[in-house]
């Protein structure tokens, strides 16, 4: 059987952790957590927590990382290898024809809970540093390799039913659903990057997806036009989403 290779493309401060948890508690899947960040991260001279860390663990030539992404065997026993890609990661230099090569979706939340979400961590950013720009790029993108919409989930819909919003979202890359990816044990994993001791608290101490609970705080004034920028783009591709 050929390995299926799925890429999730979620900006930060979303579900994609906890997305990445259900994955791994199939036993048919093995997760790649982040594969470009290091190379962002070396690129970019981002401040972010761990930076030096990260970067002296992982890969950081972008070329590499994307063949390790469509190449590479799976280990014995699994078929599906899903990727939990970060849409800020690819800068605007990196080729994007690997994607070609595996199955993209994509995963949205509502921008103002990203960015009130986003600005408990890291106070100073611009609309690159949450995602949204390169999430419409990646998307069209993928679109015009394959004369296809790729299947689009929101987090809330995710939280607010999970069974139902997963099951579509493997109908749409082609595989079973599995009961399993609705819990799993609490604590960190092998798998996660070296930067999870400075954002996967949360994720860490969960055993699934918790219900869903609005966030109707005001985005500071300052970033108003991140917000609304954030919002067009979303509202673009919120309209692909499964199970409308």
């Amino acid at each position: 059987m050929c390995p299926i290779r799925i890429a999730m493309w979620s900006g930060p401060r979303n579900i994609s952790t906890a997305m990445m948890r259900a994955w791994e508690n199939r036993p048919d899947t093995v997760v790649h957590d982040e594969p470009f960040y290091a190379h962002y991260l070396a690129e970019t001279g981002s401040d972010h927590p761990g930076r030096e860390e990260v970067i002296a663990a992982d890969e950081t030539d972008w070329r590499r990382v994307a063949e390790r992404m469509t190449s590479p065997p799976l280990p014995a026993g699994k078929t599906i290898y899903f990727q939990k890609q970060m849409t800020h990661h690819m800068l605007d230099h990196i080729d994007l024809g690997w994607l070609g090569q595996v199955t993209n979706c994509f995963l949205l939340r509502r921008p103002s809970e990203v960015i009130n979400s986003y600005i408990k961590v890291r106070p100073d950013f611009t609309l690159l540093d949450i995602g949204f720009p390169q999430q419409r790029r990646i998307f069209r993108t993928v679109q015009e390799q394959t004369g296809q919409t790729p299947p689009v989930i929101d987090s809330r819909d995710v939280l607010e039913n999970p069974r139902a919003t997963l099951t579509l979202l493997c109908d749409a890359v082609g595989v079973p659903f599995d009961e399993r990816m609705l819990a799993w044990p609490a604590g960190p994993r092998p798998s996660d990057g070296v930067w999870a001791k400075y954002w996967y608290a949360a994720v860490e101490a969960s055993t699934g997806f918790e219900p869903y609970r609005p966030k109707d705080a005001p985005v500071p004034a300052h970033l108003a036009d991140v917000l609304a920028e954030a919002e067009e783009i979303y509202r673009e591709l919120y309209q692909f989403r499964l199970g409308q």
